[in-house]
C-alpha cells in the first residue's frame, strides 16, 4: 500500500523499532505541519493510507472528497474529534482505532506540577543570565506536602496523578462523574461535595477530561474565579475544555495564580508573542503528554498492526465496518 505518515514534527517514527514492520510497501513521512487545505490534500494526494499521530491531522467532509484513492485511516491511540467518522464512511474510508497509555501523560502532568510548584524555568532562565536564586521577584517555590491536589475526573490519566499526590504527602479531592467519583472513594480518596468546592479548595488543580460536546468549554470564568491567588492549574488534557480567553482572563485577575499548560486552542502553536507563552505565571510546553519514546513505539505499533492487517485482508479495531461490506 502507498502509506502516508503525516506531521511527523520530531522526525521520529523512521527511528522507532517498530517502523520495520511496514517494510514491503511505499512509505512516506512528512514532518511538517500541514494547515492550508490545498497544502494538506496535496501532499495526500496518492495515499491509500494514513497513519495519524494522534489529533494533529484534520479529517473532514472538504479533504476526503479531494483524496479518491484513500481507503484507510490508521489511528494511533483512541479515535477523538479530528476524524469525521461519518464522512469517512460515506466516502468509503475506513478508520482503524488504536490504543495508548496514561502513564506518560500523568508523568507529565506531575512534572509540571512540581517545575510550576518550584518556579524551576524562572530559577532556571536567571541562573543561565547570571543571577544566582533571583528570579527579580520575591515569589518564592512552594513545596506540596500537606496541600490540596484537586483533580477533575478521576479516570486512568486522573487515577495516576491522584497517587503521586498521595505520595507527596497531598490531601487529593476528586470531582467527576458519578461512576469516577464511586471508584475514587473506592480507592480511598475524598470526593468534593461540589464543584465549587473543588475549585475554591485546591492548591494545585489538575485537569483530566476527556473533550467531547458535553466536556467542550465547561471550566467556565466563575469556576476559575473561585480558585486562590496562589493556586496552580494544570492543563494537559485539551485547551478546549476552558472558555475561550478565560484562563488568560483569570491570570490577569489573579485567581489562579499560575498555570501550566502542555494543550492550546491551536496546535502547533507557532507564535512566540501569545499572549500565554509571554504570560510571567504560565508554564507551557508543547503538547508533549504523549511524545516520548515509549508511547510512540506502543502507539506506531498498533497502528501498523492495523494497516497490516488492512492490506492482508484481515481488517481489524475498524470504527466503521459497515465500510468493510462495499
Amino acid at each position: 500500500m502507498r502509506i502516508v505518515i503525516p506531521e511527523d514534527y520530531q522526525q521520529a517514527v523512521r527511528g522507532l523499532d517498530c517502523f520495520a514492520r511496514l517494510q514491503g510497501h511505499d512509505v512516506r513521512v512528512l514532518d511538517q505541519p500541514l494547515q492550508d487545505p490545498d497544502a494538506t490534500a496535496a501532499a495526500l494526494a496518492d495515499a491509500q493510507a494514513l497513519v495519524l499521530i494522534r489529533e494533529r491531522t484534520r479529517i473532514d467532509e472538504a479533504l476526503l472528497a479531494r483524496l479518491p484513492q484513500l481507503r484507510l485511516i490508521s489511528q494511533t491511540g483512541r479515535l477523538s474529534s479530528n476524524i469525521d467518522l461519518d464522512a469517512c464512511t460515506r466516502h468509503g474510508v475506513s478508520v482503524a482505532e488504536g490504543s495508548g497509555s496514561p502513564v506518560a501523560p500523568a508523568e507529565l502532568a506531575w512534572a509540571l506540577v512540581m517545575a510550576a510548584s518550584r518556579r524551576l524555568r524562572a530559577y532556571g532562565d536567571a541562573l543561565h543570565a547570571g543571577r544566582w536564586q533571583s528570579t527579580g521577584d520575591a515569589t518564592l517555590g512552594r513545596v506540596l506536602r500537606g496541600r490540596t491536589l484537586g483533580i477533575w475526573s478521576y479516570g486512568k490519566i486522573g487515577k495516576l496523578v491522584a497517587g503521586y499526590g498521595q505520595a507527596f504527602g497531598m490531601r487529593v479531592l476528586v470531582w467527576g462523574s458519578e461512576a469516577s467519583c464511586a471508584q475514587a472513594r473506592t480507592d480511598g480518596y475524598e470526593v468534593a461535595n461540589s464543584r465549587a468546592q473543588l475549585f475554591a479548595e485546591s492548591d494545585v488543580f489538575s485537569l483530566h477530561r476527556r473533550l467531547s460536546d458535553a466536556s467542550r468549554h465547561e471550566v467556565r470564568p466563575e469556576d476559575l474565579a473561585r480558585m486562590r491567588p496562589d493556586t496552580l492549574l494544570v492543563n494537559t488534557s485539551r485547551a478546549e475544555l476552558i472558555a475561550p480567553g478565560a484562563l488568560l482572563a483569570a491570570l490577569d485577575a489573579g485567581r489562579p495564580g499560575m498555570a501550566a499548560v502542555d494543550v492550546f486552542e491551536h496546535e502547533p502553536l507557532l507564535d512566540a508573542f501569545d499572549p500565554l507563552l509571554t504570560h510571567p505565571r504560565v508554564l507551557a510546553t508543547p503538547h508533549l503528554g504523549y511524545v516520548e519514546r515509549d508511547s510512540y513505539e506502543q502507539y506506531f505499533s498498533i497502528a501498523f498492526d492495523n494497516v497490516l492487517a488492512f492490506a492482508a485482508g484481515a481488517p481489524k479495531n475498524i470504527a466503521n465496518p459497515q465500510v468493510l461490506g462495499r
